[in-house]
């Protein structure tokens, strides 16, 4: 995928440019086949990828995404992770997920939360380095009494 520029240098969409920057962000996050579909009749990872066309054609600086990738199936989630590391510069995209793999490809910082708390902060190198030193495993045996 390449990286597209969509005049994300200016505020809004120029209106002589924007019907070629939606059919490009169309193709982008891969929704180009559904084009007269009402959004209401897409499948939820259609939709998704929807709200983040959405969400990134006016060439926003600050983009929030609510688990973009939720429902989705593998496959359409690493497209979707491509597509937004081509459209990451010069934005700040801040990404709710519960997928670990998608923090550490996507985030340059990640944070982690607890009971609606952030509990730490760092790029995926940095927590890896500090908290990613293995599991811990317990495991109790119930004793059985045999009798003889």
């Amino acid at each position: 995928m390449e990286n597209h520029n969509l005049n994300i240098n200016r505020i809004g969409v120029d209106s002589k440019t924007k019907k070629d920057d939606i059919e490009q962000m169309m193709k982008d996050v891969d929704v180009i086949g559904h084009r007269n579909t009402m959004a209401m009749n897409l499948s939820g990872g259609n939709r998704r990828k929807l709200s983040v066309a959405i969400a990134l054609i006016g060439g926003s600086k600050f983009v929030l995404l609510d688990e973009p990738t939720a429902g989705m199936d593998l496959s359409a989630r690493r497209k979707l992770w491509n597509m937004l590391k081509n459209y990451k510069h010069n934005r700040i995209i801040i990404l709710t997920t519960h997928y670990m793999d998608e923090a550490d490809i996507l985030g340059d910082r990640v944070g982690i939360m607890a009971s609606g708390s952030l509990i730490c902060l760092g790029s995926p190198l940095f927590l890896k380095n500090r908290f990613g030193v293995g599991y811990n495993l317990t495991m109790v045996k119930k004793s059985k009494e045999v009798n003889t």
